[in-house]
């Protein structure tokens, strides 16, 4: 009798690799947009801060000048959120304000759906776009 000197081979077949890579090609296509909108929603985050804080700023400033500013200088709200996502910007009248945030950079550039969210001097949480305001600001 003689011994076969069969040596089995290790490895992955070509078609085993295929799979993998169509496998992974599914998770990604599904994964990818869900990780991008949570990149929008978290800027968008950085830009609800920044109203409220600017709103209650603004607030503090009717209080102590009885008028309102329409300089951020002066309640001390730069002029670009913390990333550089949004640019700030105010508009007063005799008794009311709005502050408002537009998309600049990073993940929300070019924003159809929150083209603009606002805050006025009532605490009305505003928003410009397709989408609705309580999409825009997560309720």
């Amino acid at each position: 009798m003689m011994k076969s000197n069969q040596v089995k081979e290790r490895g992955f077949t070509l078609l085993e690799a295929l799979i993998v890579l169509v496998i992974l090609g599914i998770v990604a296509s599904v994964a990818y947009p869900s990780y991008k909108q949570f990149l929008v929603k978290a800027a968008r985050s950085e830009a609800m801060v920044m109203l409220l804080d600017a709103a209650n700023k603004q607030e503090q400033y009717f209080v102590d000048n009885r008028v309102f500013t329409n300089k951020l200088s002066d309640i001390g709200v730069p002029e670009k959120t913390e990333n550089g996502y949004y640019s700030m910007s105010v508009t007063v009248d005799d008794t009311s304000f709005e502050v408002v945030a537009t998309p600049i950079a990073g993940p929300v550039q070019g924003d159809k759906e929150c083209s603009a969210m606002m805050i006025n001097e009532l605490g009305q949480k505003l928003s410009k776009g397709s989408a609705t305001k309580e999409y825009c600001w997560q309720r």
